[in-house]
């Protein structure tokens, strides 16, 4: 998908905040170990990953109805059972999660190798750790992998390093395993909340101590449940640094402001005063004091502090400040080769990238670019941007970009950014004016 953009708007009106990406696909997961219908709300009913998960689960009898005018889905996955299909073509970054509803019903998994994108290795070790270590055999086959347990057993999972999908996985599997399992070095954050949220709806017994130690009491037989999808942060951080960028007035609603304690102050402490109330802010160009973003450092890593997929948008926020920025991502250091890309929207020398550390000089400004995408945030920072540089620009794979923004061509276009869509083959082109 190729996007082509005429830029140089600045956006005015209302957006409202999607549920959040990382928390919905694996709520659509948690859904399928109970036989009653379980209906998620404020869901992100048309990313692209989404799409793909929901084919897979409708591939293996699963039941998924989709409302996209009220943002929810309901899944009835008392049919969703394994079996061995002809195409394993399923680019799902979280496959791992499809695991626990078939062996509860099957007593075998046959998952897709999990998919997304390149920022640095992303093995899958550890849920192999986890499916062994409550009782499963595991074997790698050509095309998928293939786990097999008459049930989950209780056990202790210990995990050396810190690791999102781990522990979701983790807590997936042994709230329906026979038993006790205890989660020792599980990584809590606002999205494996709202997973643990969901879970206890459900009927399962979980009890987390400290950040890092999990207790889950396993049931088979758990309950249907109803939950509204947590609001999506980095959406959130990417409107406020757009308007921020451009210049423009955006009043941006369902902000989780309780998930985002760390990143809003690394904004203030850069000189912007955003006008709030419990749920949303309102950015126009007065909340920058003295007219200019202050210059700062920010380390990003995990959660409670900046989050690694908040990186690019402080590397944007740097360009609108006047000095040098350093944004350091102690998390997923080869995070920087969307920089090389940004760097042909801006004047020489503005951007500098090394393994872990962008440095950049500001204020910047945008010229239109022909640049390519190299992952999903790293796209969006393309796209932002181009949106910033007056003139046509052109961005590629900007498909990975519409990964995590639900209806990103629609919010534009409610804040004055008109999109068009035109079919070229393989690509398609995305006209913004």
């Amino acid at each position: 998908m190729r996007a082509i953009i005429e830029g140089g708007v600045s956006p005015k009106g209302v957006v409202r905040v999607s549920g959040a990406k990382n928390s919905a696909t694996r709520l659509l997961s948690a859904a399928l170990i109970t036989d009653r219908p379980v209906e998620l709300t404020d869901f992100p009913t048309q990313l692209v990953d989404v799409g793909h998960k929901i084919r897979f689960i409708r591939a293996l009898g699963g039941r998924v109805e989709v409302d996209n005018d009220r943002g929810a889905i309901t899944v009835d996955a008392s049919q969703y059972v394994s079996e061995v299909l002809k195409d394993y073509d399923y680019p799902i970054r979280t496959t791992y999660l499809l695991v626990a509803g078939q062996i509860l019903r099957s007593g075998v998994a046959r998952i897709p190798y999990p998919g997304g994108c390149k920022i640095g290795a992303r093995g899958y070790d550890l849920h192999i750790m986890v499916w062994r270590q409550l009782g499963c055999e595991v074997e790698e086959k050509a095309d998928y992998i293939e786990v097999r347990a008459k049930s989950f057993r209780g056990g202790e999972i210990r995990f050396p390093i810190s690791t999102v999908g781990g522990t979701e996985n983790a807590l997936i599997c042994a709230a329906i395993a026979d038993g006790v399992t205890e989660i020792i070095n599980a990584y809590i954050t606002p999205e494996i909340e709202d997973l643990i949220d969901l879970l206890k709806r459900m009927g399962a017994q979980i009890e987390v101590t400290g950040n890092s130690h999990v207790r889950v009491d396993g049931r088979r037989d758990l309950s249907g449940a109803r939950k509204q999808v947590m609001p999506d942060r980095i959406e959130a951080l990417t409107w406020i640094v757009y308007a921020v960028m451009s210049r423009g007035e955006l009043r941006i609603d369902g902000v989780p402001f309780e998930a985002m304690r760390s990143p809003l102050l690394y904004i203030q402490s850069a000189g912007i005063d955003l006008l709030q109330n419990s749920t949303s802010v309102y950015v126009h160009p007065e909340c920058v004091r003295e007219g200019q973003v202050q210059p700062f450092e920010v380390p990003c890593g995990t959660h409670p502090g900046v989050i690694s997929d908040m990186q690019p948008f402080f590397t944007m926020l740097g360009l609108s400040a006047t000095g040098v920025s350093r944004i350091f991502d102690y998390r997923y250091p080869e995070r920087v080769g969307y920089v090389h890309e940004l760097a042909k929207f801006c004047p020489p020398g503005a951007l500098e990238a090394e393994h872990g550390k962008i440095t950049v000089h500001g204020p910047g400004t945008y010229k239109p670019a022909h640049a390519t995408s190299t992952d999903l945030r790293g796209s969006m920072a393309l796209i932002l941007a181009a949106l910033c540089a007056p003139g046509e620009s052109i961005v590629e794979d900007a498909h990975m970009a519409l990964r995590g923004y639900n209806d990103l061509r629609g919010k534009l276009a409610k804040v004055g950014v008109t999109i068009g869509v035109e079919a070229d083959q393989s690509a398609t082109a995305v006209a913004a004016e």
